[in-house]
C-alpha cells in the first residue's frame, strides 16, 4: 500500500513530476465551472429564493414521489438485493463538475472498487443545476467503466431545476411534473415562481446518446424515488433527500421512522452530514424531530451517517448510550475542495482532536489555497506557503498534533502567521474569542471561498465499505491526480465499525 498524506508530504501529492493518466478519459473539451461567475451564481439562484420565499421542494419531492408509486416502486421504497453476507460497496459524493478533479478520481475507483457490488452517490450529482444534458460527461462518461450498479440521494444542486434530470437518469421518469396552478397574486409564492429557475424547453436532447456509455445490463439500477433504502447482505442503507436547505418533509420524515425500525444494522447515507466542521447539524423534520434523533435511538441499529455537501473528508465517532456510532462527510468526490483548515479544533459531542480525521490534512488544506490564491491575485512570494509551513502554523494556531508532522525545519514566522489568517485558519478557542466573529467571518467568507483549480494534488477521496456479519470496514481513499497515488491509491483512514 502507498504511503497516505499522513506518512509523507510525497504521500500527500506534494512533488510530483507524474500527472496521472486520468485526463485520457476526459472529454477533448471541458466546461471550467466558476462559482465566481455570475451566471453560474444567477442559474443557481433557486436555493437563495427557496429560503427568502418559502421552499416548496417537500411538495414537489411529494408529487414525484406520488408518480412513481403510480408506475410500480414498492411502497416501502425498499430495493431488495441478493447480495451475499460479505460484499462490498462505494460511497463517493459531489461528484460532477465534470472537470479534472472529478476525472481524477475514477482510476483509482476503478482500481479499489473493482470487486465492489454497487457504489452510491451521495449529494450533488451533477453542478450547477442538475441538467439532464450534463449527465453525458459529469455521470455517464465518468463512470462508463464501472461494472455494477449505481443509485443516488440528490443535493442541493439537483434541485436546482426541480429534480427533473436525476428523475430521468436514476428513476426512469422521463416526462417532466405537469404545471401546478399559478399562486395566488402578490404573494411570497406568485414571487418566487416568477424568479424560479427552470430547465430549458430541450433539456435533456442528448441523454439517451449518452446512456449508451453505461448501458450493461450489470450497470443498470433503477430506484423507487429521490430517497430509498438498500436491504445489502447483512445490512440496510437507507438514503435520504434533504432537497435545497438540508430539511427533510414529513412525508419522508414519516417514511423514515418506518424504513428505520427492526433489528437490521443500518448506514444512513444523507446530502447534509449531522456532523461537519466541528458542529453538530441534526437536520430537522417536518412536523418535528431530527434525523439524529433517529440515527441515535437504539432500537433503529444505525452504526454510521455519511453524508456529502461538504467537498472533503471528516470522521465522528460519537458515544451514544454506549455504542460508538461514526459519522463521517464523503463529498470529495469530483466538485472544488472546500477547506478543512478553517475546521477549528474538535470538541463535539465527546468528540476530541485525538478522534477525529480529516482529509485533507489542515496543513495541506492551507498550501492548497495559499497556492491558489497567490497565483490568482499574483502574490506567489507573499501568499504561497509550502506544505511545511502551513503544518507548522497550523500546529501553532490550533495547538494541535497534526497528523503529519512539519518538516525541513519549518518555522513559523510573522508572514506564515499573516497569511494563514488571511485564508481563514482556525484559531484555538481560548485565542479565538480575542478576534472579533465579523473579522472572522470575513476571513473564511472573502479569502476561502470554494474554488477549483485544475492541477494536482487534488485532494478528492472515496470511501469504500466491506461487509461482514459481524462489522463494517469503511475506508477513505484519497485521489491526487498524480499517478503516483493513482496507481496504488493510498487509505487515508480506516476503522472497523462492529454490528454484533
Amino acid at each position: 500500500m502507498s504511503n497516505s498524506s499522513r506518512d509523507s508530504a510525497e504521500g500527500a501529492g506534494w512533488g510530483s513530476a507524474e500527472p496521472g493518466a486520468y485526463r485520457a478519459l476526459m472529454p477533448p473539451r471541458t466546461e471550467k465551472l466558476s462559482w465566481l461567475n455570475p451566471s453560474t451564481l444567477w442559474a443557481a439562484r433557486n436555493g437563495v429564493l427557496a429560503s427568502w420565499l418559502g421552499d416548496p421542494t417537500g411538495h414537489t419531492r411529494s408529487r414525484w414521489v406520488a408518480r412513481r408509486a403510480a408506475a410500480g416502486a414498492p411502497p416501502d421504497k425498499v430495493i431488495r438485493r441478493d447480495d451475499p453476507d460479505r460484499f462490498s460497496f462505494l460511497v463517493v459524493g459531489d461528484t460532477g463538475e465534470g472537470d479534472d478533479p472529478q476525472y481524477a478520481v475514477v482510476p483509482g475507483l476503478l482500481k479499489a472498487g473493482r470487486d465492489t457490488r454497487f457504489a452510491v452517490l451521495a449529494s450533488d450529482v451533477i453542478y450547477p443545476v442538475g441538467s439532464a444534458d450534463d449527465y453525458g460527461t459529469k455521470f455517464f462518461r465518468p463512470y462508463r467503466d464501472y461494472r455494477a450498479p449505481i443509485y443516488a440521494i440528490p443535493g442541493n444542486h439537483d434541485w436546482y431545476e426541480d429534480l427533473g434530470g436525476f428523475m430521468r437518469v436514476f428513476c426512469d421518469d422521463a416526462e417532466p411534473l405537469p404545471p401546478q396552478p399559478a399562486p395566488r397574486p402578490f404573494s411570497r409564492a406568485r414571487l418566487r415562481s416568477l424568479l424560479w429557475h427552470r430547465p430549458r424547453p430541450d433539456d435533456g436532447r442528448h441523454l439517451d446518446e449518452a446512456r449508451k456509455l453505461r448501458s450493461a445490463p450489470e450497470q443498470l439500477a433503477a430506484q423507487p424515488g429521490p430517497y430509498w433504502a438498500v436491504d445489502a447482505g447483512p445490512v440496510r442503507i437507507v438514503g435520504i433527500d434533504t432537497g435545497l436547505l438540508g430539511t427533510v418533509d414529513a412525508e419522508q420524515g414519516a417514511w423514515l421512522r418506518e424504513v428505520s425500525a427492526g433489528d437490521r444494522p443500518k448506514i444512513l447515507v444523507t446530502g447534509s452530514p449531522l456532523y461537519v466542521d466541528g458542529e453538530h447539524h441534526p437536520c430537522a423534520i417536518e412536523g418535528g424531530g431530527t434525523v439524529d434523533d433517529l440515527v441515535r435511538d437504539p432500537a433503529h441499529h444505525y452504526v454510521a451517517a455519511i453524508g456529502g455537501d461538504i467537498h472533503n473528508y471528516q470522521r465522528y465517532p460519537v458515544d451514544v448510550d454506549g455504542r460508538t456510532v461514526q459519522y463521517v462527510v464523503a463529498g470529495g468526490g469530483g466538485a472544488f475542495m472546500h477547506a478543512t483548515h478553517t475546521i477549528p479544533r474538535v470538541s463535539v459531542a465527546g468528540v476530541t482532536e485525538d478522534d477525529f480525521r480529516s482529509y485533507p490534512l489542515r496543513g495541506d488544506s492551507l498550501a492548497f489555497y495559499s497556492a491558489l490564491y497567490g497565483r490568482r491575485l499574483r502574490l506567489r512570494r507573499l501568499l504561497t506557503l509550502t506544505e511545511a509551513e502551513a503544518t507548522a502554523v497550523i500546529a501553532e494556531r490550533l495547538g494541535i498534533r497534526t497528523g503529519r508532522a512539519p518538516g525541513g525545519g519549518a518555522r513559523v514566522t510573522l508572514r506564515t502567521r499573516i497569511v494563514a489568517g488571511l485564508l481563514g485558519t482556525a484559531r484555538r478557542p481560548e485565542r479565538r474569542k480575542r478576534l472579533r466573529l465579523p473579522v472572522r467571518k470575513l476571513y473564511t467568507s472573502v479569502f476561502s471561498p470554494g474554488s477549483a483549480t485544475y492541477s494536482p494534488p487534488f485532494f478528492k477521496c472515496f470511501l469504500r465499505l466491506d461487509v461482514t456479519p459481524e462489522a463494517v470496514r469503511l475506508r477513505c481513499y484519497a485521489a491526487t491526480g498524480n499517478r503516483a497515488q493513482e496507481e496504488d491509491p493510498p487509505v487515508e483512514d480506516e476503522v472497523t465499525i462492529p454490528l454484533v
